[in-house]
């Protein structure tokens, strides 16, 4: 068991760290670039031509090495339901980036046509689920079970959407989305072990070495972004594992920066509309400590610190 988590690790890290080169070349060669939005801020806009959809590497990466250490687990539903969903929330990014980049501009994908495809995904998981695991929540601490019944559809379809638009959201400077999702994935290897879900915990562990590979190329001065490819993708597969590891809350508590990102662009948006007035200097949230006098570089540091918290305060609760 050790070997196989070491060894999916490893061999993703070093795919993605041999393979992310030669995409940042073809990219290049395509001219395959960020498009950045007119709002963004000055400093950021001279990111133009850097490449992005690097997030193709570091989706393919994981399933196959899972496949390969793992043969079984393509009879494992449950585990079949976690990569399935990080290739199909990564596909809806990928479309996304493609029609970005294609027409050079950041409108994308229509929200209302991403939302149907979100919603489909959702629903389709829970559907699968269903078919041999509880729509029972557990408080934590408590130990208060709260029987959703139909509802945990509902809950389903929160935890994706949610997940993967908050590390969208997140994705906004080098290295941020990649270093705080590469310790947020941690503790839910625990949790696949004590379960007994070798397949699961393995990858994650793929996930968690192609992330790390990818940071290489992503970190301050970025050579290439992961997209909505990317970041959708992870997204997918934080409320997979959380769900299939019934840690619905756990996973909230683990994923503090990213819902801490969305709250504040909720907060920010409502309060523009309703009072006319912002709250934040600028969101996303972390934009706004650079316009504080932070140095980007200053700012992932920070939020990769937060994320650790909230990484070990998250792994306790789905421990105890």
């Amino acid at each position: 068991m050790f070997l196989t988590l070491v060894g999916a690790f490893g061999i993703s890290l070093i795919v993605v760290l041999a393979t992310m080169p030669l995409l940042i070349s073809y990219l290049h060669k395509i001219n395959y670039n960020q498009t950045v939005s007119e709002y963004s801020l000055e400093e950021y806009k001279q990111k133009q031509k850097t490449p992005t959809m690097g997030g193709i590497v570091f989706v393919l990466t994981p399933l196959a090495v899972t496949l390969l250490l793992q043969p079984g687990a393509i009879r494992d539903l449950q585990a079949m339901i976690v990569m399935l969903a990080y290739v199909g929330y990564g596909l809806i990014g990928f479309l996304d980036d493609y029609i970005i980049v294609i027409r050079q501009n950041n409108e994308g994908l229509k929200p209302r046509y991403k939302f149907f495809l979100q919603l489909v995904l959702a629903v389709l998981f829970f559907f699968m689920y269903r078919q041999n695991a509880s729509t029972d929540v557990i408080l934590p601490f408590l130990e208060w079970v709260i029987p959703l019944g139909g509802l945990y559809m509902l809950l389903v379809f929160f935890m994706f959407t949610g997940a993967s638009n908050a590390v969208n959201l997140t994705d906004g400077m080098d290295g941020l989305a990649a270093g705080c999702s590469f310790l947020a994935f941690a503790p839910f290897v625990m949790f696949a072990l004590q379960q007994d879900k070798l397949a699961i915990a393995t990858f994650i562990m793929a996930v968690m070495g192609s992330l790390l590979g990818f940071l290489k190329y992503n970190s301050h001065p970025a050579k290439i972004f992961m997209g909505d490819t990317g970041s959708l993708a992870l997204g997918g597969a934080l409320a997979a594992v959380g769900m299939i590891l019934k840690q619905e809350i756990a996973v909230v508590v683990i994923g503090g920066v990213f819902v801490w990102e969305t709250l504040c662009v909720i907060i920010q948006i409502s309060s523009v509309k309703l009072r006319g007035k912002r709250v934040f200097r600028y969101t996303p949230i972390h934009y706004s400590f650079v316009l504080g006098g932070m140095r980007e570089t200053q700012v992932v540091l920070m939020f990769w610190i937060l994320q650790l918290v909230c990484t070990v305060a998250g792994f306790l609760i789905g421990v105890l």
